[in-house]
């Protein structure tokens, strides 16, 4: 069972504000204390991280005694670690889809480039008809002219 703070100044005839401190130190160290404020599962990422890296050498025992003490469930640990040894799949398969996609994304860029390159020719090849149109038509007149 754990108890507050207040709870605990008041049995062990300790002052609750020294109590706090010595938490806010030990916390400071970088120690994983439990909180009534937030629940286990709700704790930051780094916060499970060392109690991993923590608990690791640990034989069940242990960690059961360790689990006990910080108000834990050895299962809760187990989760978290695992959690964090299929972290780096999961950023592989990530960057697999990513390195997929922006091969899909130049794939498609190609094929506009070149779709714009045969728009581009075929709009310069109208220009320079349209332009030997005009000029022959300056130099010998409409063909409408003669017909008539």
């Amino acid at each position: 069972m754990s108890l507050t703070i207040p709870e605990l100044a008041e049995q062990e005839g300790i002052t609750a504000t020294t109590l706090y401190n010595w938490r806010k130190q030990a916390r400071a160290r970088g120690q994983v204390l439990p909180s009534r404020s937030t629940q286990p599962d709700q704790w930051t990422s780094q916060k499970k991280f060392q109690i991993v890296l923590k608990t690791a050498p640990m034989n069940e025992a242990e960690l059961s005694a360790y689990c006990r003490e910080r108000g834990l469930y050895p299962e809760q640990v187990e989760a978290w670690r695992d959690a964090c040894m299929n972290a780096n799949e999961e950023a592989a398969a990530q960057a697999k889809q990513l390195r997929q996609a922006r091969k899909a994304e130049q794939k498609r860029l190609r094929k506009l480039e070149r779709e714009l390159h045969r728009k581009d020719k075929a709009l310069a090849e109208t220009a320079a008809l349209l332009a030997l149109s005009k000029k022959a038509e300056a130099i010998w007149g409409t063909t409408h002219d003669e017909d008539d």
